[in-house]
């Protein structure tokens, strides 16, 4: 994208160059429409020749159509070179809103994945604890039973003294 808007930039430049030039060249010819002018008038009041008057007259009847022409051309080139202008600003315009856009989604995600490591740090956390509440329950469930069994064993050893005792009797 950025590619063309820089070919259209470097053709309205071309275009540029092209049109200054064309002004400056109807400028010249401008000035040669008015020294032949001026060399008309200047042959009119020297020369009272018919035949030179006439072919003056021609000569500027011929550069009049020229410059018509000239002039109708800078014209086309002056619409053609304001489409390229309109057309590079819209280009230029559409690629800040998309570059605007990008920048704004950018945001959102980073936004969102820090909230989401927000997120995985609370699970994490509560996730050690859970498991330290667990080992401490399994330490005191291991005691637990550990003193059953003792208790057990203790029960037993009584029972059979018991039972000898009895016999005993």
């Amino acid at each position: 994208m950025e590619a063309d808007i820089s070919d259209m930039r470097n053709e309205l430049q071309s275009r540029d160059g092209l049109w200054r030039r064309i002004q400056l060249e109807c400028q010249k010819l401008y000035t040669e429409l008015l020294k032949i002018k001026e060399y008309k008038e200047m042959q009119e009041i020297q020369i009272k020749h018919q035949s030179s008057h006439v072919q003056l007259t021609e000569q500027l009847e011929n550069k009049n159509p020229e410059l018509l022409l000239f002039a109708e051309s800078q014209e086309r080139q002056e619409e053609e070179l304001n489409k390229i202008r309109n057309h590079v600003y819209r280009e230029e315009q559409s690629h800040c809103s998309e570059q605007e856009r990008m920048k704004t989604e950018i945001s959102d995600l980073t936004e969102e994945l820090h909230q989401k490591e927000i997120t995985i740090a609370t699970i994490m956390e509560k996730a050690s604890l859970l498991e330290r509440q667990l080992k401490m329950e399994l330490e005191t469930k291991h005691k637990l039973l550990t003193k059953q069994q003792l208790l057990e064993f203790h029960y037993q050893v009584i029972k059979s003294e018991n039972t000898h005792l009895k016999e005993m009797v």
